[in-house]
C-alpha cells in the first residue's frame, strides 16, 4: 500500500456514517488551514451531470495552447489517487508527486485533529494548499457531487462558472426531480460572474436563469448565445463576436462537439485571458480525457481480443451517458459497420435499465461482469437480466478476462467492436489491467 492509500485509509474512519452536504466541516478545516482557499489561482467552476470531465479537458488544453498555467481539480481518479490534482506549469502541466500529496493530505489530517470529515473535503482542502502553493494563471475546479453545498463551493468568486447537462443521478443527495438538482448545480454560480450554460431541459434552464437573475450574472446559453455544430467534418463555432472554424475534437463523438463548445464559450466569455483563435485550433487536436470513447490500441487486454477487432472504453453510468455512447456508436456503424459487443458492469446506484435502454437494437450482445472492488456493484446475473428484459443476448462472467475469452468465441464475422462501459469504477481496472493508466 502507497503512502497516499495508507493516509486515506485513515481518513475513511473519520468520515461521517452518513454523507449530508455540508460546507460546514470543510470551512473549520480551511480556517485552520489559514485558508488556502482565498489564495488560489483564478477559478473557473464546472458543475453539471454530464460532460464536467471532458469540457475541463478542452479548457485546459485551449488555455495550454494559449501559454497559461493550468491547475486543475478533477474526480474521480481511474487509476491513481494523484490525477485528481494537476500542478499548472509552462507547457503542459504534471500530475502532483506522491510525496507532494502525502505531504498536503498529513498536514490536512493534523489540522482536522480527528474531527468528522468525509474523504473528499480533506482531500479538497489538501488540492486548495498545494494549489495556493504553485502560481497558476487559472485553477479549472471540479464540483464532486451537486454544487450548493459541495466542498469546492466555498470558494467565494470566479472567472465563469461552467453548468453542463444536468440529469437525474444521485438522487439520495441532490433531490428526485429536474428542478432540485438543477438548483444544486446553480449554487456555484457566483455574483456578477458570467455563468455559461450547456443544453439543458426547459425545468432544469428555468432554475439555472432565475439563480443567474437573482445574482445578476451575466448568463450564456447553447444555441441561444451561441452554437457549436459539425460541419463537413469540422468544429464549426459561432457566437456574438464571430466564428471559429476548427479541426474536429480529438475527442470522439457528437456530444464532444457540445462539449467544446461549452468551454470556447466560456473561455470567450472572459475576455481578460485573450485567448487567440490558433488556440482554440491547437486546443481540439491536443485534448486528452481517457476512458470516454476512449479507443484502446495495445496493451494486455487489447491483446485478448479476437484479432481484427475493436476495443473502446467509456465510463459513462447514466441514461444521458449511454444515450451519448449509443449515438456515437451508432455514427461509428454508419462508417464501418461492425458487430457491438457489450461489456458492462454497474453500481447498486444506478439506473440500470434507464442506461441499458439505448443499446437496444444497437448491441449484438451483452456480458455483464462485476465492477472490482466496488461495494455496491450489481452482480453480473442482474445486468445480464435487465439487458434480456430489453431484447439484448446477454451472459455474465467473473471477470474481464473471462468476459473477452467470451468474445473471442462468438466467433463473428466481421470482427466485433467491443465496448467496456456502466462505471468509471470499471473503467479504471480496465486502464490499470491493459497497462495504460493516465499519464
Amino acid at each position: 500500500m502507497s503512502q497516499v492509500d495508507s493516509i486515506l485509509t485513515r481518513l475513511l474512519a473519520l468520515h461521517p456514517k452518513r454523507i449530508d452536504l455540508s460546507l460546514d466541516r470543510v470551512e473549520r478545516l480551511l480556517a485552520s488551514l489559514d485558508h488556502p482557499e482565498r489564495k488560489l489561482p483564478p477559478v473557473i467552476h464546472i458543475a453539471g451531470t454530464n460532460g464536467k470531465g471532458s469540457t475541463i479537458a478542452f479548457l485546459r488544453a485551449i488555455l495550454e495552447a494559449a501559454g497559461q498555467r493550468v491547475h486543475t481539480y478533477t474526480s474521480p481518479h481511474l487509476v491513481n489517487f494523484n490525477e485528481r490534482f494537476r500542478i499548472g506549469q509552462a507547457g503542459e502541466g504534471r500530475l502532483v508527486s506522491d510525496a507532494e500529496l502525502s505531504a498536503a493530505l498529513e498536514e490536512c489530517e493534523r489540522a482536522n485533529a480527528g474531527l468528522p470529515i468525509t474523504v473528499f473535503e480533506m482531500t479538497t482542502a489538501a488540492g486548495f494548499l498545494m494549489f495556493s502553493r504553485h502560481p497558476a494563471d487559472v485553477l479549472l475546479l471540479e464540483v464532486g457531487l451537486g454544487g450548493r453545498l459541495d466542498a469546492t463551493n466555498v470558494v467565494d468568486a470566479s472567472l465563469a462558472s461552467i453548468i453542463t447537462p444536468v440529469s437525474i443521478d444521485h438522487t439520495e443527495f441532490l433531490g428526485d426531480t429536474i428542478e432540485k438538482i438543477a438548483a444544486e448545480k446553480a449554487g456555484i454560480i457566483k455574483a456578477g460572474s458570467p455563468v455559461i450554460v450547456a443544453a439543458q431541459s426547459r425545468d432544469a434552464l428555468a432554475v439555472i436563469e432565475r439563480q443567474a437573475a437573482r445574482l445578476k450574472a451575466p448568463i450564456k446559453i447553447a444555441g441561444e448565445n451561441w452554437t457549436a455544430t459539425e460541419e463537413r467534418g469540422r468544429l464549426v463555432y459561432q457566437d456574438e463576436n464571430g466564428l471559429l472554424d476548427l479541426p474536429a475534437p480529438k475527442l470522439y463523438g457528437r456530444h464532444q462537439f457540445e462539449n467544446a463548445g461549452l468551454a470556447i464559450a466560456a473561455l470567450r466569455a472572459i475576455p481578460q485571458l485573450k485567448i487567440p483563435p490558433s488556440a482554440f485550433e491547437a486546443g481540439m487536436t491536443k485534448v486528452d480525457w481517457p476512458a470516454r470513447l476512449h479507443r484502446l490500441g495495445a496493451g494486455r487486454l487489447v491483446d485478448l481480443t479476437p484479432p481484427g477487432s475493436e476495443l473502446w472504453l467509456d465510463g459513462g453510468h447514466n441514461p444521458d451517458g449511454g444515450r451519448a455512447i449509443a449515438a456515437a456508436l451508432a455514427d461509428l456503424e454508419e462508417r464501418v459497420s461492425r458487430p457491438l459487443v457489450l461489456i458492462v458492469g454497474m453500481l447498486t446506484t444506478k439506473d440500470l435499465a434507464g442506461f441499458l435502454d439505448n443499446f437496444a437494437g444497437l448491441a449484438r450482445r451483452l456480458i455483464a461482469v462485476p465492477v472490482p472492488g466496488a461495494e455496491k456493484g450489481l452482480g453480473p446475473d442482474v445486468v445480464a437480466e435487465a439487458a434480456r428484459a430489453l431484447d439484448i443476448p446477454a451472459a455474465s462472467r467473473g471477470n474481464l478476462d473471462e468476459a473477452l475469452d467470451a468474445v473471442r468465441k462468438l466467433d463473428l464475422d466481421p470482427p466485433p467492436r467491443i465496448l467496456i462501459t456502466g462505471s468509471l469504477y470499471l473503467a479504471g481496472d480496465v486502464l490499470r489491467e491493459n497497462g495504460t493508466p493516465p499519464q
